[in-house]
């Protein structure tokens, strides 16, 4: 599973999603799962944010050879699934990559509708979407310019937003969901 997340730089919570995922997917041992992430407004080029990369280093995540990059429409539809940081990422994705609709969600929206109703594809995470409606978003503040803490308290936000959407992808990656 292709997995994309998507804040607005591209320095701070995507790229920690990203590399938070990927070390909590090796541990839970996900075949085949993959993820990136890309910014509405990258600051392309630049790598993971001084205070980001302590708090991943800190996790026991790997924030070395990582480079911000721009959302295009392409990158984002290349995903199986594309996890937002908050409701108006979500908005943005889908101007650039409409056909995205039923496999974008914000991370709090997905981890909402994963953990309360247990979908074992992405396909039936999709047929939550109106379910969404009954729910306040959870989103994931920005913590540029912000203290050592305020990172550390994204992370921890981050990582048990992420807990559920990695449970359905290993579901989604076993032969009997495919």
């Amino acid at each position: 599973m292709r997995v994309l997340f998507v804040c607005t730089g591209n320095i701070c919570r995507s790229p920690i999603a990203e590399r938070l995922s990927v070390a909590a997917a090796t541990q839970m041992e996900i075949p085949d799962f993959t993820a990136s992430s890309a910014g509405i407004h990258a600051v392309i080029g630049h790598p993971v944010h001084r205070l980001a990369a302590d708090v991943l280093t800190r996790r026991g995540a790997d924030p070395t050879d990582f480079t911000a990059r721009q959302l295009t429409p392409r990158i984002a539809s290349d995903a199986d699934l594309v996890l937002t940081m908050t409701t108006e990422h979500r908005a943005a994705v889908l101007e650039w990559a409409p056909r995205q609709f039923r496999k974008t969600f914000a991370l709090g929206e997905a981890a909402l509708l994963a953990s309360t109703y247990s979908p074992h594809t992405v396909a039936d995470l999709a047929a939550l979407h109106s379910h969404l409606a009954d729910y306040q978003p959870v989103e994931v503040a920005d913590p540029i310019g912000l203290d050592l803490d305020t990172y550390e308290a994204v992370a921890e936000q981050i990582a048990a937003l992420l807990l559920p959407v990695l449970t359905l992808c290993r579901y989604a990656s076993t032969p009997s969901a495919k």
